[in-house]
């Protein structure tokens, strides 16, 4: 009796030792699910990044990336302006396709609640969802309340969670929003906010008490004072909710530590928006004057500091290794862009464009052309790679990445690419800049005649502008100084044909769209 009792405990424990190590097996095997964090910087140059060796910052943190992962040479915001390229990032679809992705100014939002996105895509995986940073993709469906909880906005297109500005640190209303609800946000002194000229609450303006402002305005930038800054914009109240200036790099962060601290025990996306380096320049103390370049200069070391200070975190919570970073830009430099602030006078030898041409707002190469970097520790191998990218891959490459099989029409899976620097990357793009498109195939561009100014006047960037075709081939013209669209009839004809195909020959401002 004794051995039968003996043998019958002995095959129960080897049946549970058995259950256990083949659990034990499949939770191994189990495949796991990297936490994504997308850190997208606002108007940061391709020569910004000390790693691409075209301009005179260092930048080490934003180097420890792209050394130790992938840099990619030829990748693309999908748009030298802001809102499109973002709206591009989150949905994986051309900006132009949207009538509404413009540059944003108090707008409603212009992504559909209904539209596919990136964290949309990633909750259907089981991913916790975050933004911090700035969102500039509109609120609400008509005038914004922002003395009620604002809907929709990003909660109400995939995220679970969102710290916000509005529009941009230049534009009202100067105050935090978190999950719809603007932060510390005084009942008895509500916000009103306008974008109509001369109706500026009879407050003080930059226009009328220049006086009153700590920095100067250039153009544009004239209407309520907030910290001693002229902003884009009118408003009143909420005193006790406004924002901090100096404080603002400091603050996102924290944000973006105490959201990845919540969520690291779980798969998590966080788009970490940063301000930097878009105007007004508001460097903390801590940074004024390390770079020698002004305020702008200040504000990009001020970037890499917050992207060390991410990567420590990560690093403290035992995730790095299982965390993929991408890092870029959502467009070109730009310099003088509306305040006085030493950005062209203390610029020396720095190359924000990287030797490109254009910058923020052209169709030439640097308004799109941005820091582009892959990184996953102990992933993802050190390499360069100069196949073509665009943000508008990265919903399909991720969405391979993490096993689903959901996908935009406008993207590419190049998930292989960016994991294994393997596969090839784009043939064609399209790039937009304010509502004008030009198109890259190989090494070649196109850019359609469009009216217009040839150099925009207050921040005197080439435009990309002419009443002729331009075609130049960047592998041997990098500056794009030699049109060939004379010279090169036949590829000008093909080009122009592969274009229309993607964008269609009904749009305005084009001229002389012939195919014979």
């Amino acid at each position: 009796m004794n051995k039968t009792i003996f043998s019958s405990l002995k095959i129960t424990l080897l049946s549970l030792l058995f259950i256990a190590c083949t659990d034990l097996q499949k939770k191994n095997n189990k495949e796991i699910k990297p936490n994504i964090i997308v850190i997208y910087t606002d108007d940061l140059g391709y020569g910004d990044v000390s790693a691409y060796n075209k301009g005179a910052l260092n930048t080490p943190n934003m180097d420890k990336l792209a050394n130790g992962g992938i840099r990619f040479t030829n990748g693309y915001a999908s748009s030298a302006t802001c809102s499109p390229s973002r709206y591009a990032l989150l949905t994986g679809t051309y900006p132009w396709r949207n009538s509404k992705a413009k540059i944003l100014t108090g707008a409603s939002l212009i992504i559909d609640t209904t539209e596919m996105t990136l964290p949309k895509m990633l909750k259907t995986v089981g991913y916790n969802t975050g933004i911090v940073g700035k969102w500039h993709l509109g609120l609400g469906l008509d005038k914004i309340d922002y003395n009620s909880n604002i809907s929709p906005g990003p909660n109400q297109i995939g995220f679970d969670y969102s710290y916000i500005m509005a529009d941009t640190q230049d534009r009202v209303p100067s105050v935090y929003i978190e999950n719809g609800d603007v932060v510390n946000l005084d009942k008895n002194d509500p916000i009103e906010v306008n974008f109509k000229e001369k109706n500026d609450y009879g407050l003080p303006t930059g226009l009328k008490n220049p006086e009153l402002t700590t920095m100067k305005w250039h153009h544009g930038h004239n209407s309520s004072i907030v910290n001693g800054i002229p902003r884009i914009g009118f408003m009143k109240g909420g005193k006790k909710a406004r924002w901090s200036d100096i404080d603002m790099a400091d603050h996102f962060l924290e944000k973006a530590q105490d959201y990845i601290k919540n969520n690291s025990d779980e798969p998590f996306f966080l788009y970490y928006a940063l301000q930097q380096p878009h105007v007004p320049r508001t460097p903390h103390p801590r940074f004024e004057g390390k770079s020698g370049m002004g305020p702008r200069g200040d504000v990009i070391l001020e970037a890499d500091w917050c992207i060390g200070e991410l990567y420590k975190t990560l690093e403290a919570e035992g995730i790095l290794d299982n965390t993929l970073i991408i890092f870029s830009s959502d467009n070109g430099p730009v310099l003088n862009d509306g305040y006085y602030d030493d950005a062209v006078e203390k610029l020396g030898d720095h190359t924000p464009s990287g030797g490109l041409r254009g910058g923020k707002y052209s169709l030439f190469e640097a308004g799109a052309k941005v820091p582009f970097i892959a990184y996953w520790k102990g992933k993802i191998n050190s390499a360069v790679s100069n196949k073509m990218i665009s943000q508008i891959d990265l919903l399909n490459s991720i969405s391979t990445i993490v096993s689903s099989n959901i996908k935009s029409s406008d993207g590419q899976d190049l998930s292989n690419l960016i994991m294994n620097n393997e596969g090839e990357g784009r043939e064609e793009l399209v790039l937009e800049a304010t509502s004008r498109t030009a198109y890259r195939n190989g090494d070649w561009i196109m850019i359609p005649p469009y009216n217009g100014d040839a150099v925009a006047k207050f921040v005197n960037i080439e435009l990309g502008n002419s009443l002729e075709f331009q075609l130049y081939n960047i592998k041997y013209d990098t500056k794009q100084e030699n049109n060939l669209a004379l010279k090169e009839s036949e590829k000008l004809k093909e080009m122009i044909s592969k274009f229309v195909k993607i964008r269609g020959s009904n749009f305005s401002n084009i001229k002389n769209l012939k195919l014979e």
